[in-house]
C-alpha cells in the first residue's frame, strides 16, 4: 500500500506515458544539451499530488540513462504536462526516487 502523496510502486512504462516522454524529448535534449540517437523510457514510479507526478527511467543509449520528472495537472485545472527536472548520469540500477 502506498503512502498518501508518497511514491507509487515501479511498473513498467505504458504507451500513453512513453508518448509524453516523447513529447518532451526536444526540451530534454536542450537541457542537457546533447542529441539522444537513443531515447526509450523504461520504468517509472508516480506520485499523486494536485496532479500528477511520474518519475520516469529512460535509456539514452549504452549504459547511460536518464531519470526524468514530468507532471500532468488535474483535468479541473486544464490537463496541462510538462517537463519538470532531468537527472543525467543513472544507470539501469539506480532506483527511481523523488528529485
Amino acid at each position: 500500500m502506498s503512502v498518501p502523496g508518497g511514491l507509487g510502486k515501479l511498473e513498467d512504462v505504458t504507451p500513453e506515458l512513453k508518448a509524453f516522454c516523447n513529447e518532451v524529448k526536444a526540451t530534454v535534449e536542450e537541457k542537457v544539451g546533447k542529441k539522444y540517437d537513443v531515447y526509450t523510457a523504461k520504468s517509472y514510479r508516480h506520485q499523486m499530488v494536485q496532479g500528477t507526478n511520474y518519475f520516469v527511467k529512460v535509456h539514452v543509449g549504452g549504459d547511460d540513462y536518464i531519470h526524468l520528472r514530468l507532471f500532468e495537472a488535474l483535468p479541473c485545472d486544464g490537463q496541462k504536462r510538462e517537463l519538470h527536472s532531468i537527472q543525467t548520469n543513472k544507470t539501469e540500477s539506480d532506483e527511481i526516487v523523488y528529485f
